[in-house]
């Protein structure tokens, strides 16, 4: 009997010594958040695709360097009050008007081609969707521009400043003061800041004031473009970057700051 029971604890002994540790409790980590880049933006409303009558219409994501000339037309007693694209509510005695494309919030200065009136308007809805139209102004901007009675007339449109947005949705922005400003002709865009540099030296040759502005472009990464500044007053600068770009840069744009 004492034999068996030396057994049985030599057995308890040896079967506890072949046993495993408990394993140690691990940690939970957390997986590391998606990285900024890969999670996906909301994209305004005024910046998506849209149809009207069977037709796409994709809108700029830029309004930098856009010009046109085009027929502009003019509404106003029968949409004044109701919300506009933007989602103001449209008011007819503002100077404002609808593009198909342009970035909504975008200003642009307006010339009326028939009879040399300029004004600059806010870009707030679409539109118009009539034919070969390309514009259209609200009632007191086709007013100051003279196009009332005729209903259309021959403009050139110059965008100057886009729109803010914060957080994927539009900001609105007071209307600035476009006929005392700051305005300059881009020349040129450029990825190496030497070469930006080297222009800008070449051009103050004939210029007194040449800048190099750094901007973050989407595709591109950082770039800098080449400013020649034109003067404080819109008009006279319109003109001066006119004769410009007939001369010497056909590819310059107006900038407004």
């Amino acid at each position: 009997m004492r034999a068996y029971l030396s057994l049985l604890i030599l057995l308890s002994l040896l079967l506890s010594s072949c046993a495993r540790p408990p394993r140690e409790p691990v940690a939970y980590t957390p997986p590391p958040p998606a990285a900024k880049e890969n999670i996906p933006q909301r994209v305004p409303g005024w910046m998506k695709p849209y149809m009207v009558d069977g037709k796409v219409y994709y809108p700029l994501p830029s309004a930098e360097g856009y010009e046109e000339v085009c027929l502009a037309s003019w509404y106003g007693p029968g949409f004044h009050g109701r919300q506009a694209a933007s989602g103001e509510v449209y008011n007819m005695y503002e100077y404002t008007a609808a593009h198909k494309i342009l970035p909504i919030g975008t200003y642009v200065l307006v010339k009326n081609l028939e009879n040399g009136r300029e004004l600059v308007v806010r870009i707030n809805d679409r539109g118009p969707f009539v034919g070969d139209r390309c514009i259209d102004l609200s009632y007191a901007s086709a007013l100051a521009l003279g196009l009332v009675g005729k209903g259309t007339a021959r403009v050139k449109i110059t965008a100057l400043s886009e729109a803010e947005t914060s957080n994927g949705v539009y900001v609105y922005k007071n209307q600035p003061n476009f006929r005392f400003s700051e305005f300059y002709l881009q020349v040129g865009a450029f990825k190496n800041y030497a070469n930006a540099l080297r222009y800008k030296e070449e051009l103050e040759r004939d210029f007194s004031r040449v800048e190099i502005v750094p901007f973050e472009h989407p595709q591109h990464g950082l770039m800098y473009r080449v400013q020649v500044f034109l003067g404080e007053d819109l008009y006279l600068a319109y003109k001066h970057a006119e004769r410009l770009k007939k001369e010497r840069f056909r590819t310059g744009f107006l900038v407004a700051k």
